[in-house]
């Protein structure tokens, strides 16, 4: 007669190792085909990781839940399904989600879901009430549809694990229209900004004003990721918190033209910084002796902040700005969806463009070009229309000969 396993919940105990190091040991009993059982256990962390026993008991929900996982729980908390779902899909070992993304989930269930609904069971949780709550959080609009979506991927995780058979969060209803526009950069403010900054500065703010790199890919970049001979990019890293991970999405390796100017600006950047070879980064700092990137914010706060201020910018810049203004510029050439998207590396588009056409390389080429242009070859090109348009008021002021001289010649 077959025998149901029953719903284990093991034990915990602090054991001192030979090493003399205290841990928090799981044991538990698990299954077998024929019917008995084998003895396991496994350790949780030190007593220095958990200094207390409910502190080791919780890190302990995740196995719990994988070791009764062909079981149904009459009540799995939302505490213990976060750490089960850190186990799965934000530890190391899974390489599905970028870095910063699950940095991201971390910040947000570490300090608004769990804090507000880790007590509760999965059947407690219902949309009127998440949705309420979701009104008293002071953050934006868009943070809130952020919690929204993460507190819906813990419940389909459930699902997958068939703890619950619903997801009440896809009732939830929270708005991520922005609150406000976010600034982007005119061309006038680029070439005010430019000559402010320092060689190491302007090379960064070139490169992220005409190309659209996201921070992390941009400090990600190394000199052998120059194709200078075909004049591209290749963007195969991001460093985010100085941790080196996968680009944010597969649309966000392909290749990324390098206009002439940039190219020698960049070769400018190579002669005189202390880290040249092909495996240096590109913008090592020389606190680390080059083994690690300069942090964003430093760079923005010391460097390029200050700048814009002396350039008379009162806007609030960050590094996404450069990016929302390299977008702008493109539209405001008038460049087709495609390349915008393309230039961009968006990994998707609600244009239709996006299912049956491709942008070809010299059309992304041609695009960013004239950014450079815009950013950089304006004032030439202002001089030379006031040069032209001052020589035609001369020929203005000058006599018009009668129609009868006209006819005697």
């Amino acid at each position: 007669m077959f025998r149901r396993a029953r719903h284990q919940q093991g034990s915990l105990q602090c054991v001192k190792r030979k090493t003399g190091q205290a841990v928090w040991e799981f044991r538990w009993y698990e299954p077998t085909t024929n019917g008995g059982t084998v003895y396991r256990k496994k350790v949780i962390g030190t007593i220095d990781e958990y200094k207390t026993e409910s502190q080791a008991q919780r890190a302990t929900d995740a196995l719990r839940l994988t070791i009764n996982a062909e079981q149904t729980p009459k009540s799995v908390s939302i505490a213990a399904l976060v750490e089960h779902y850190r186990t799965e899909e934000l530890s190391d070992a899974n390489q599905g989600k970028a870095f910063s993304t699950k940095q991201a989930y971390e910040f947000y269930l570490k300090n608004w879901i769990v804090p507000r609904w880790g007590t509760s069971s999965l059947h407690d949780v219902k949309p009127v009430a998440v949705e309420s709550w979701l009104k008293s959080v002071p953050r934006s609009r868009g943070s809130k549809a952020k919690i929204r979506n993460i507190m819906s991927a813990l419940f389909n995780h459930a699902r997958r694990y068939e703890w619950t058979d619903r997801n009440p969060i896809t009732l939830v209803r929270q708005s991520a229209k922005r609150e406000r526009t976010p600034e982007v950069l005119t061309d006038e403010e680029l070439q005010a900004l430019i000559p402010e900054l320092s060689l190491r500065d302007r090379i960064l703010v070139l490169l992220d004003a005409c190309t659209g790199l996201r921070v992390g890919e941009l400090l990600g970049l190394k000199w052998s990721d120059v194709d200078f001979g075909n004049g591209q990019v290749h963007v195969t890293r991001s460093v985010v918190d100085q941790v080196v991970g996968d680009c944010k999405t597969e649309a966000s390796q392909k290749p990324v033209p390098l206009d002439s100017f940039l190219a020698q600006e960049l070769l400018t950047w190579r002669s005189r910084c202390p880290y040249n070879q092909d495996e240096d980064w590109i913008f090592a700092s020389p606190l680390t002796k080059g083994r690690q990137p300069y942090w964003p914010e430093n760079l923005m706060k010391r460097g390029i902040r200050p700048a814009a201020k002396r350039a008379g910018i009162v806007k609030h810049i960050s590094w996404h700005t450069f990016r929302r203004t390299f977008s702008t510029l493109l539209k405001a050439n008038g460049e087709d969806i495609k390349t915008v998207q393309e230039l961009l590396r968006h990994a998707n588009s609600r244009i239709t463009l996006d299912i049956y056409t491709q942008a070809v390389t010299p059309a992304k080429r041609a695009a960013q070009t004239k950014v450079v242009e815009m950013i950089m070859r304006k004032p030439k090109e202002q001089a030379v229309a006031a040069g032209k348009a001052q020589s035609a008021l001369s020929n203005l002021s000058e006599p018009t000969p009668s129609r009868a001289a006209l006819v005697s010649h």
